[in-house]
C-alpha cells in the first residue's frame, strides 16, 4: 500500500477510537423508580436547664459608722451590715449529701489617712440579726461578738471579728434548697478615749461556705 495512504487509514481509525471513547464516556439515562416510600424523622429538643447554685449578694459595699453611746473611758461607733441575702436555687437533689452552708466574717485593721496609729480588728463587733429564715427554721444567725474592751458576753467571744466570724448558717443544705434568706448585724466599734482624731477604714470581708 502507497504510504501516504496507510498513513489515511491509520488518522481515520484513530478519529474512530476517539468517537468511540465520547460515546462510551456518556452520561446514562436516569432510571425511574420502580416504588418509593417516605420516613418521617422527628426529634424532640428540650429546653436547656440550667443547674441551681448556691450565691451571696450584699445590699451595699460600705457602711459608715457614727459615735453613739460613748462614756468617759470608751469611745463607740455603730452602724447596720448591708443585706446580706444567700439564695439557692438548687433543687434537693443537686445538693451533695450532708452539706451545711455558712456565712463568715472577719475584718482587717482601720487604718488612718492621716498616718494615726491602726486601730485593731479586734475592737469591731457585730450582733446578727436573722430577717428572713424561711419557715424551716433550721437557718439562723450567728452569736455576738463583742470586742476586745469587752467582757465576754459568751465564752470567748471577746475578740471582735479578726478570724472568720458566723454570720448565718444552716446544717442542713438540703432541706432549706430553693430558698432566700436575709441577715443583717448591728456593728459597734468601741475604742479607748483617747483614740487619734481623723478617718479610718477597714475591709470587712464576708464569704459564703458550704
Amino acid at each position: 500500500m502507497h504510504r501516504r495512504n496507510h498513513r489515511r487509514l491509520f488518522a481515520a481509525a484513530a478519529a474512530s477510537a476517539v468517537l468511540a471513547g465520547s460515546v462510551a464516556l456518556a452520561a446514562p439515562a436516569s432510571a425511574e423508580p420502580v416504588d418509593s416510600s417516605d420516613v418521617r424523622v422527628t426529634v424532640d429538643i428540650e429546653e436547656i436547664r440550667e443547674p441551681g447554685v448556691l450565691a451571696m449578694t450584699v445590699a451595699a459595699d460600705s457602711v459608715a459608722l457614727a459615735e453613739d453611746g460613748s462614756t468617759l473611758l470608751v469611745r463607740q461607733f455603730v452602724g447596720t451590715l448591708p443585706t446580706v441575702t444567700v439564695t439557692d436555687t438548687r433543687t434537693t437533689d443537686e445538693v451533695p449529701e450532708g452539706a451545711a452552708w455558712a456565712v463568715l466574717g472577719s475584718a482587717t485593721d482601720f487604718v488612718g489617712d492621716a498616718n494615726q496609729a491602726p486601730i485593731g480588728a479586734g475592737h469591731l463587733g457585730w450582733k446578727p440579726e436573722l430577717i428572713d429564715g424561711g419557715d424551716t427554721g433550721l437557718v439562723s444567725e450567728g452569736e455576738e461578738v463583742v470586742t476586745v474592751l469587752d467582757e465576754p458576753t459568751q465564752p470567748g467571744n471577746n475578740v471582735g471579728l479578726v478570724d472568720q466570724e458566723l454570720l448565718v448558717s444552716t446544717f442542713d443544705s438540703g432541706a432549706v434548697a430553693g430558698g432566700e434568706y436575709t441577715v443583717n448585724a448591728n456593728l459597734f466599734l468601741r475604742t479607748p478615749a483617747d483614740v487619734a482624731a481623723g478617718k479610718y477604714t477597714s475591709t470587712l470581708t464576708l464569704s459564703l461556705f458550704e
